[in-house]
């Protein structure tokens, strides 16, 4: 064994594939409209959801050179596990899998799996330095069921036997991927065969942790006869069994097979509804190797393990919906009022905040979501409304001479006339913010369509929702219960389709200003369980404000992502002044400001005064101006 001590926990080995979740629930899957995307494969899942309890976790597997093999490789990056083992195999597609609920005990699934990347998978993947880069090393059942996968799979852990690692064992038995079932049968998940259980059987001496099913273990102790099967276990391997129960939790066997089932270590499960079993193995798995690679006892490891499958079984898909270590505290000290997890809002929440997309610590963004302005200049000067479209992708231009692809600079554009200028913004890597609100209403009205959710549908996954309320707390009651509700109503949609939500208020147009104005508007929208990624506030005469900003903020939700402020058309010299009075404020994480910047320059060009090079020289620099004031205050 290396003196160093290994860099990783785990590294876990087989299937890795891109599933397409049916949205549609209660319906087979013949009558899925519509999918969700995710990673899945039993050992990509747990790589995912170790790493999400606070394990550092690799993957040796393969994926296909195209989109959806970066897209596996990206999503594992973000989720911080180790990709030092994962080939990109140029020569096949990453494996597909179609799934759908069809009923609380039906849910279907389709394996598209022949000539596949992960299917691929052979001994010259694996890499000795990797594999004992990690104090253990999970395979899995269905990874034996190929010749060059088996042998693969030997290889590693001949090696992390020799090294003394750790090898852990996930029976994971899938008939139709022995070869024992058709296509449409990949929901069956026992069918006897010897063949099978003495493939495996040559398998569980080299294990020190095993886990299955009751199904599993029945093939692994070749009956059906459960508490038989443990003792044929038990006579090939020394190793801990850990035998999944479902609903019923699990039951653990360190020693001897005692002569009752309930006469292991038991680990209760957890009484929730079951939405959606499929990956509640994967993340059963992640909690039982939180505990059992950090040294705690069995009857820890077993707790984790069923609260972890518990939360699997409420949510929808397998490894984005896993839990993170925080949130699977808070659930073991609070517990939940609801059976069925997912309507939890309070946990909901600790989850999106958890796991969204990491963003940089600032964004600077120079805002053009602006439609009535722009359509008021262009009559004003006597240009057509169609000319305010080819500006804004201009604007794109002056942003792009500034962040020179640096992270940390955005933009916020419109559907209106900016769909063009999002294209530009996307290969410019910009944190994009996309308004919904129709503009200058008052109580708030959406743009286009008050359906807003089939309108989100449509909207990238990285597109922040952008809504701006003249919302004032002492506006008449009617008024502001009305537009509070659309905003709730935002909000709901926004949780439902995932994106992030950034809500702007603007109090000052609509009533006197003090300290405590804005943190009261925000606290009336806090109570009612309005809790978005990001706020967009306009600089506060009194500094004392932003003090009573950041109390609301860290009582109501300490995950937000924090306050950039807006401009509304101030000289540069009164931001200076604004960017200074919140320096030292954590909470303020950067600016959206638009007139200021782009008004002098869409004028001079609308009207034929300016050319293309001049507009964007011209913008640009006072975006670089503003970047200046913006990191000298900072500094």
């Amino acid at each position: 064994m290396s003196a160093a001590l290994p860099a990783l926990d785990v590294i876990t080995m087989g299937r890795c594939s891109v599933d397409l979740y049916g949205q549609q629930i209660g319906s087979r899957l013949e009558d899925v409209a519509s999918f969700a995307k995710s990673v899945g494969g039993s050992p990509t899942n747990i790589a995912i959801g170790t790493a999400r309890l606070g394990l550092k976790s690799g993957l040796i597997t393969r994926v296909g050179d195209e989109q959806m093999g970066r897209f596996v490789l990206e999503q594992l990056g973000r989720e911080g596990v180790a990709t030092d083992g994962v080939v990109t195999d140029k020569q096949r597609l990453t494996s597909l899998v179609l799934l759908s609920v069809e009923n609380d005990k039906t849910f279907p699934l389709i394996f598209y799996r022949d000539n596949c990347a992960d299917s691929a998978l052979c001994e010259d993947d694996v890499d000795e330095a990797f594999v004992l880069s990690a104090r253990a090393l999970l395979v899995t059942g269905t990874h034996f069921a190929r010749a060059n996968t088996d042998a693969a799979q030997r290889k590693a852990m001949k090696i992390a036997k020799a090294h003394g690692r750790k090898v852990v064992i996930d029976i994971d038995y899938r008939p139709n991927l022995w070869g024992l079932a058709g296509h449409g049968a990949g929901e069956e998940r026992y069918i006897k065969s010897d063949k099978v259980t003495a493939h495996i059987q040559t398998i569980l001496a080299d294990c020190d942790l095993i886990i299955g099913t009751e199904e599993e273990v029945a093939i692994a102790g070749g009956t059906e006869d459960t508490l038989e099967a443990l003792r044929r276990i038990r006579a090939i391997s020394k190793g801990v069994i850990v035998l999944k129960r479902g609903p019923m939790g699990c039951v653990v066997y360190p020693g001897a097979i005692p002569d009752s089932l309930d006469k292991g270590l038991v680990g209760k499960g957890f009484p929730i509804e079951v939405y959606n079993v499929l990956g509640a193995g994967d993340a059963f798995m992640s909690g039982f190797l939180r505990g059992w690679l950090k040294d705690e006892p069995y009857e820890t490891c077993a707790t984790w393990a069923n609260a972890c499958g518990a939360f699997a079984v409420s949510r929808l898909l397998c490894s984005p919906e896993y839990v993170k270590w925080d949130e699977l505290q808070y659930f073991l000290k609070n517990g939940s009022k609801f059976r069925a997890l997912r309507k939890d809002e309070e946990i909901n929440h600790l989850h999106w905040a958890l796991t969204r997309r990491p963003q940089p610590d600032q964004v600077l963004s120079f805002a053009i979501d602006h439609r009535k302005q722009l359509e008021e200049m262009a009559d004003r000067v006597g240009a057509s409304r169609e000319k305010i479209a080819p500006f804004k992708r201009l604007a794109m231009k002056a942003i792009g001479k500034v962040s020179g692809g640096k992270p940390g600079f955005g933009t916020l554009l419109d559907d209106t006339y900016g769909r063009e200028a999002m294209f530009d913004a996307a290969k410019l890597g910009l944190w994009i913010g996309r308004p919904l609100e129709q503009p200058g209403s008052r109580p708030l009205r959406f743009e286009f369509s008050q359906d807003v959710g089939a309108r989100l549908v449509e909207w990238p996954v990285t597109h922040c929702i952008k809504c701006l309320a003249f919302y004032h707390p002492d506006d008449p009651k009617e008024l502001k219960d009305e537009q509070a509700q659309k905003l709730r109503t935002l909000f709901e949609a926004a949780t439902k389709v995932g994106r992030e939500l950034l809500i702007e208020i603007i109090a000052s147009k609509n009533g006197p200003m003090d300290k405590m104005t804005i943190a009261r508007a925000m606290g009336e929208l806090y109570a009612l369980g309005i809790k978005p990624d990001w706020w967009k506030l306009e600089p506060q005469a009194d500094a004392g404000a932003w003090d009573e900003i950041g109390k609301v903020i860290d009582k109501n939700d300490p995950l937000c992502r924090g306050i950039v402020l807006l401009g509304l058309e101030a000289p540069a010299e009164e931001l200076a002044k604004g960017f200074a009075a919140v320096a030292g404020k954590r909470h303020v994480k950067g600016f959206a400001v638009g007139r200021t910047i782009f008004n002098e320059a869409a004028e001079g060009w609308l009207s034929g005064k300016l050319s293309d090079d001049a507009a964007v020289a011209m913008m640009a620099e006072k975006f670089a101006g503003l970047v200046k004031i913006w990191d000298d205050a900072r500094a």
